[in-house]
């Protein structure tokens, strides 16, 4: 579980959290299910190069879907998935677009 490929997995990029960026500096991420706090900080500061304050985790459990068809009820669930919150030092930005 070292290699930074296996604990972040994507940053989150929607209005809210460009507008916590902005105020806050806190940028999120979808990580890996098994990720600490720890290893996540340090994924984040050697993959941008930024220093981390704090990180904040929270799990999400897949939803429950159902679709009417023609051949039936399809009864399914979405991924589970956990997220992190990473709040950065005063001074130091994460630009997702910079690529572009």
């Amino acid at each position: 579980m070292s290699s930074l490929g296996s604990i972040l997995i994507r940053p989150v990029v929607s209005e809210k959290m460009t507008k916590q960026a902005e105020r806050l500096s806190q940028y999120a991420f979808i990580v890996a299910e098994n990720a600490n706090r720890i290893q996540i900080a340090r994924a984040v500061e050697d993959f941008y190069g930024v220093r981390v304050e704090s990180v904040n985790t929270m799990r999400y459990e897949g939803k429950r879907r159902s679709r009417i068809t023609k051949r039936g009820v399809f009864v399914g669930r979405t991924n589970s998935y956990k997220k992190a919150v990473v709040k950065l030092r005063k001074g130091d930005v994460i630009d997702f677009f910079s690529n572009i």
